[in-house]
């Protein structure tokens, strides 16, 4: 591809999976978009799918592609995006973002592979305060 068409690299953004107890002591999971940048995103829209082979039939599954946007995000902010259930951790679960500064395009494509949202990969995530995987 040539290099023009590529467009800016993507630095200093993540997108997290990370769990907290809800009133009832019950473990919830939220998808965070993570600004770890020194400069304003704007404009930026997010959409998300997974998509896998389920490993009892092997048959294919796919889920339904959510869409966010949000009008910005400053310097060492996270933003919740969705919540995700358990039941997709063993699907790829993949978050496109788009997003502009200084009036240039940026993009992204973020994948949480098969099984990589365990408790055993949580790690503190320190914008958030809380355990979660992350991908920057």
């Amino acid at each position: 591809m040539r290099e023009e068409l590529k467009g800016p690299k993507v630095e200093n953004v993540a997108v997290a999976i990370a769990e907290r107890l809800d009133e009832n002591k019950n473990k919830i999971h939220y998808v965070y978009l993570i600004n770890l940048r020194d400069d304003i995103m704007e404009g930026i829209i997010v959409t998300s799918k997974g998509y896998g082979v389920n490993v009892g039939t092997g048959e294919k599954v796919q889920t339904s592609m959510l869409r966010h946007s949000l009008e910005v995000l400053l310097p060492n902010e996270a933003a919740k995006l969705e919540p995700i259930m358990e039941d997709v951790f063993g699907l790829a679960n993949e978050y496109w973002v788009s997003f502009y500064v200084d009036g240039k395009m940026y993009d992204k494509k973020f994948i949480f592979l098969p099984e990589t949202i365990s408790p055993a990969n949580m790690k503190e995530i320190p914008v958030l305060g809380m355990r979660g995987v992350m991908i920057i």
